[in-house]
């Protein structure tokens, strides 16, 4: 009976996981079809369009240490609703910013993205080691922590294809034609929050340890494949959000001399099929993440990320293609069709199923043996996804200065790196240290 309770018990806590992975990736999501939105309405240049998505990353770095503590003190599900309610507040904050002036408007919206990545950072702090632990550790835990992620990339293919929707039709676009997008956002906020409130989410790792935190920071950064670990965090989220993100702008960019525009509302589209293939990618590594190990996973789809963005970065746009994208009919349902786009936006949108694995890979090879040092790890990861909003920052700066193509030098040296960190930088050599 016991027994029966506790799978029970498990059973809601995975599903709650899932429903929260979701809400990551579509609050996240919202900030780089925005770019869009603020260069047309306040006239910024592809760096500082970009800073909304670079407020929501930063919150990460500010907030990865202290959400660790606050994980370690109150559990999971406290530490849950305080994200949900943070959420709120942002996209909240970010709705507010459609009816401040015009002089205050833009840092009014990027107060409301500093203030969701904070919810981001605490949602992510909560559903992967959870996640993890409640597949078992090993092939399993990652097994379910792609299928978490399967969910993420719905709510991915989602957003960008709605905002395009909304802000296709429109001469200048404007942060109250993204009003919708924020009342489903704060709507489901709503909706998590009471159900979670309700709902009993067992404590995986609510064990008290007597170490200060600062020797269990110590402790878990003498492990060297969680010190590289933590770096590949860095550089895998710069690449999941700056490769489509900087897509976006490009095919968006009516002055770009590549001549690759092709209108807002098909770039979105665009850029959801990136999300979408994600999800492919994602469905693809949860059937086999029993089978097929992390490290193999992330090895090919290093390298095979490597081959697509030097396509990218090296055939001409001035050859065109008919990409198989989510599009809006003229009746206006939303049905598979074919867009002429540049073939590198082909390319770039095929990275979509290399980024797909990643996040759970990279998270399970590097906590593997870590025991104790899980909770705190775990913050330090989620400081690390701070490259989110540094990598496209620095990529949109690169874009003003050398042009789209030449921007993806970063991507590039970064999945470099993951392939590195695949290979040999995975291998726990520490394993002599106590983790009881």
């Amino acid at each position: 009976m016991n027994t029966q309770k506790k799978k029970n018990g498990n059973l809601v806590a995975i599903i709650m996981m899932i429903l929260l992975f979701g809400m990551i990736s579509f609050v996240t999501n919202l900030a780089a079809p925005m770019g869009n939105v603020l260069k047309e309405q306040f006239g910024v240049s592809n760096f500082l369009g970009m800073l909304g998505n670079a407020a929501n990353f930063i919150a990460y770095a500010v907030m990865g240490i202290p959400g660790g503590i606050l994980l370690q003190r109150y559990g999971y599900k406290k530490t849950a609703l305080i994200a949900i309610a943070l959420g709120f507040i942002g996209v909240f904050i970010q709705y507010l910013s459609g009816y401040a002036s015009e002089s205050s408007a833009f840092g009014v919206y990027l107060l409301g993205a500093f203030v969701a990545g904070f919810s981001m950072c605490l949602l992510n702090m909560v559903v992967n080691p959870m996640l993890n632990t409640l597949g078992g550790g090993g092939n399993k835990g990652n097994q379910l922590i792609q299928l978490g992620g399967s969910f993420n990339s719905v709510m991915a293919t989602f957003t960008p294809t709605f905002v395009g929707i909304l802000i296709g039709a429109v001469t200048s676009a404007r942060i109250t034609d993204v009003f919708p997008v924020m009342y489903i956002a704060m709507g489901v906020f709503a909706l998590v929050f009471v159900v979670l409130l309700f709902v009993s989410i067992p404590e995986p790792h609510a064990e008290k340890h007597s170490e200060p935190m600062g020797q269990l920071i110590s402790g878990a950064l003498k492990f060297r494949h969680f010190v590289l670990g933590a770096i590949a965090i860095f550089v895998y989220v710069g690449v999941e959000i700056g490769t489509p993100g900087t897509l976006n702008l490009w095919l968006s960019d009516a002055s770009d001399p590549s001549g690759a525009l092709v209108g807002k509302t098909i770039a979105g589209f665009v850029v959801g099929t990136y999300w979408l293939l994600m999800l492919v990618g994602r469905l693809t590594g949860a059937a086999l993440g029993g089978k097929i190990s992390s490290k193999t996973m992330m090895t090919v789809a290093s390298a095979l990320g490597i081959i697509l963005i030097l396509l990218a970065m090296f055939v001409s746009p001035e050859t065109k293609i008919d990409l198989p994208v989510i599009q809006r009919s003229e009746v206006g349902a939303l049905t598979f069709g074919l867009a002429e786009v540049p073939i590198n936006a082909m390319f770039i949108v095929l990275v979509g199923l290399c980024t797909s694995i990643m996040w759970g890979g990279i998270f399970n090879l590097a906590v593997e043996g870590l025991g104790k040092y899980l909770q705190v790890a775990s913050g330090i990861f989620m400081t690390l996804v701070v490259g989110g909003g540094i990598i496209p920052a620095v990529q949109g700066w690169l874009a003003d200065t050398f042009g789209y193509q030449q921007s993806y030098w970063i991507i590039l040296l970064s999945l470099v790196y993951l392939l590195y960190y695949a290979v040999a930088g995975s291998k726990n050599v520490n394993k002599d240290i106590p983790v009881d």
